[in-house]
């Protein structure tokens, strides 16, 4: 049952003001809003919990993320329900996500109880060494202190109050302070119940996780500004992260702002594959582009071409292939309306052809697809941005100059694709090490939307993919991201453990 309050150090406490959740159907739940003083004693309480969960063991630490996995499990068709009033998100989609949260939280229990992330190095001493002798020097990951998590409005479950900035933070050791995003506030409060029985049943201080519900721009601030957090999670726009961003690289002590803030992820289709299978993955396109409203961070937003009758095809079989996607709730009015904006940006600009365009409607969206030339692509700036949803651009290129002069001309991104066949083979020798340069994550043959929770993967990218090119959002190299090594010079036995 909803609470609409805040979760603070195991305490459900009423803020100052309220606000009210915008369900697609159905009536409107109360919350109560979050407040600065709030969040201080939020981080108040992290700091004291760092104490003991900084210093716990790897197989506490593995059994409390399980011991999580479980209540979210046990929440059942009550959090599917919230979920999907909140969020407009299908049933299905939002099941497959609480699978997906809860993978994660226990593939970190894994990697954590492995122990390989300690990165344990040990140079022993060298006593007799000349001109001079050297010291026992031990090295070994060390968790960072309390992280800031802003929930996504996109992933309600996995990139929120229990998503993987949380979990990659709680498996380092490090408290975490989550701010709850306002599309999904009643979503974001099952959740934090589910992980509050958990701290209960595995003993731990009761401040390793708080949840402060949405309270405006002062409570974000807060949050980053906090002089006891010392590192921050972020997934959302480039105009609302890079503004987190600037507040943590002012603060008297900069602390690092793992921000995810989109990508157009642009797929390059080359010659043979356009050729052998062109109306094959116009219609995988089609489905990648307005899968969940095309509401994905790794949405494939523009397709480079070759001109010629492949490329009218493909244009031709995509054009058909969106006809056929009907209209999507959109996560929230606003969002909605971003992207009507952002359309009209496209269907006003100049030497774009507008192929398939879907009237705007109150948080409802459906598929436009523009086609450009590549020259003009290049001249005009507003046709590399991210438009949230459902938005195709096919890129014209006259030869393949011009398909390497729009590989080069894009920022960085999240994902960058190949559609290559065996005989594509040299195209795709001078596009790599431009499209590696560019994204996090390059693939052959696929689509991006759907990212693999594993060892192997990268969700990030150069800026403004992302704040931090060497780090990701999923996998288990993200828990690298609230670490840091420390060295043990002649440390005596028995005075600290380098396991834990």
């Amino acid at each position: 049952m909803l609470k609409g309050t805040h979760l603070i150090a195991g305490e459900w406490i009423s803020g100052e003001g309220s606000f009210a959740n915008d369900p697609v159907a159905g009536t409107a739940d109360c919350f109560s809003a979050g407040t600065v003083g709030l969040v201080d004693r939020a981080c108040q309480a992290a700091e004291d919990a760092f104490w003991s969960y900084g210093y716990s063991s790897r197989s506490e630490r593995a059994t409390f993320l399980r011991s999580i996995a479980d209540e979210i499990e046990a929440l059942g068709a009550e959090l599917t329900e919230i979920g999907t009033k909140e969020t407009g998100l299908p049933e299905a989609r939002l099941n497959g996500e609480r699978g997906r949260t809860t993978g994660q939280l226990r593939l970190f229990a894994d990697h954590i109880e492995a122990g390989e992330y300690l990165d344990r190095r040990h140079d022993v001493a060298l006593p007799d060494r000349a001109p001079l002798p050297r010291p026992d020097i031990q090295m070994v990951q060390r968790p960072i202190g309390p992280v800031a998590v802003f929930g996504a409005s996109n992933f309600p479950l996995a990139f929120s109050t229990a998503g993987g900035d949380t979990a990659a933070a709680l498996a380092a050791g490090c408290p975490v302070v989550v701010k709850g995003h306002q599309a999904h506030p009643g979503t974001a409060e099952i959740v934090a119940q589910a992980i509050d029985k958990a701290v209960q049943k595995c003993g731990l201080h009761a401040g390793v996780f708080s949840l402060v519900q949405d309270g405006g721009l002062p409570v974000g601030q807060a949050m980053v500004q906090h002089p006891l957090i010392k590192a921050v999670g972020f997934t959302g726009s480039l105009r609302g992260g890079r503004a987190l961003f600037d507040l943590c690289a002012q603060r008297p002590e900069p602390i690092p702002f793992f921000g995810e803030l989109g990508s157009v992820n642009p797929m390059f289709l080359l010659d043979q594959a356009m050729a052998s299978r062109g109306d094959e993955i116009a219609n995988g396109w089609a489905v990648s582009l307005t899968m969940g409203a095309g509401q994905f961070c790794t949405n494939p937003g523009i397709s480079v071409v070759k001109a010629g009758e492949a490329a009218d095809q493909f244009v031709a079989t995509a054009a058909k292939a969106l006809e056929q996607t009907g209209e999507q709730p959109m996560l929230t009015a606003g969002i909605a309306l971003a992207y009507d904006a952002g359309q009209a940006k496209f269907a006003e600009a100049g030497e774009v052809e507008a192929v398939l365009t879907s009237p705007a409607k109150p948080r409802a969206a459906g598929p436009n697809l523009f086609k450009t030339s590549a020259q003009a692509f290049l001249a005009n700036d507003v046709l590399s941005h991210e438009v949230f949803g459902p938005l195709g651009l096919v890129v014209v290129a006259q030869d393949d100059a011009e398909v390497l002069a729009v590989a080069k001309s894009l920022e960085g991104q999240l994902t960058c694709t190949l559609q290559m066949d065996d005989d594509d083979t040299p195209a795709a020798k001078t596009l790599l090490p431009v499209l590696e340069r560019r994204a996090g994550r390059v693939l052959v043959n696929g689509f991006p939307t759907g990212v693999e929770v594993s060892e192997a993967m990268v969700h990030g990218g150069p800026y403004p993919a992302s704040t931090n090119f060497g780090a990701t959002s999923v996998g288990t190299l993200a828990i690298r991201r609230f670490l840091r090594p420390v060295s043990y010079q002649n440390l005596p036995e028995g005075l600290v453990s380098l396991d834990r």
